[in-house]
This record gives structure tokens, sequence and C-alpha cells, in this order.
């Protein structure tokens, strides 16, 4: 009989050196993305060529994934938000991998985490009503066979932390 094949384990991801400046131009894109290089220079008082640089630097380094704009849902036409906790009653690989293939498929999450715990997932969902809400969970989340248990919370305001960068 063969030895078990040890668990995959991820290398370490190296930390990016950051100092003050490059934390400064995070935290000022984080509260204002649109920010000009010219008036971005301006706020952390670096030279425009330096800054261009640096953002160059960052996002090419991967701590500036992306930039997004936020919207507002509501005036999207959907006015509902749940939180829908999944726990599964298999955890092998197969079933897990599958089930995030569901979730990148499914009309309406907005975020979906993969959380230790008594649950598995917490999905954030923005829908256009109830009956949405009702039948996202009944015809994407629970029919899936890796679903043992699902408990919908609604979202009555969303705010913004203070994130971690910001003073």
């Amino acid at each position: 009989m063969a030895a078990p094949t040890p668990p995959r384990i991820p290398p370490p991801v190296p930390a990016v050196p950051l100092d003050g400046t490059d934390l400064a131009i995070l935290s000022a894109l984080a509260s204002d993305g649109r920010l000009t290089n010219a008036t971005l220079a301006a706020q952390v008082g670096v030279a425009e060529s330096t800054c261009i640089h640096r953002v160059r630097r960052l996002r090419q380094s991967g701590v500036i994934a992306g930039f997004h704009a936020e919207l507002d849902l509501t005036m999207l036409g959907y006015p509902l938000q749940a939180v829908i906790k999944v726990r599964l009653g298999s955890h092998n690989r197969e079933h897990v991998h599958s089930f995030h293939q569901t979730l990148r498929s499914i009309p309406g999450v907005i975020t979906a985490f993969h959380v230790a715990g008594e649950d598995d997932y917490l999905l954030h969902v923005a829908v256009v009503s109830p009956e949405a809400l009702r039948d996202l969970v009944l015809e994407h989340v629970t029919v899936h066979p890796a679903v043992r248990h699902t408990e919908t919370h609604l979202v009555f305001e969303v705010m913004q932390g203070r994130g971690v960068l910001r003073d």
C-alpha cells in the first residue's frame, strides 16, 4: 500500500516592502481611486514622476489588485441584500471545487467568502425582491449536492469600515 500523499501547502507569498510613501499612496487611492497622478503626488508630497513610478510598482507587485467603482445596488434595481450562510455536508476537494464553480455562475452573488467555523461559506447577494432571494437560494444554492444547510440573513444597512490603511 502506497503512503498517503501529504496535503498541498501553498508556498509562502513574500511580503512586498512598503514605506510611508507607499502607504500614503495606497490610503489615498483606497479613499478615491480616481485621483489623478498630479493630485495624488501633491497629497502624498512627492514628485509626479516618483508617484507614477510607485503606483506602477504597486500594481505590478500585486499590492494594488485593481480599481473598482462602488455601485449603489438600489439605484441599479437590486434593493434587497442578504448574507447567506452555507454549510457543506462533504468537504472533499471535488465537492468544494464544484461548489466554487457554482458560486461563480450564480446571478446576484456579490462576494463569496470561504470561511472556517460552523459554516463554510458566507455569500453576500443582491436581488430585486424577496421572491428572487428565495429563488436564488432554492434554485442555485441548495440544489448543489454538497450543500447540507443554508441560513439567510437580510441586510438592513451596509456600512464601510475604517479599512487597514486609514488613519
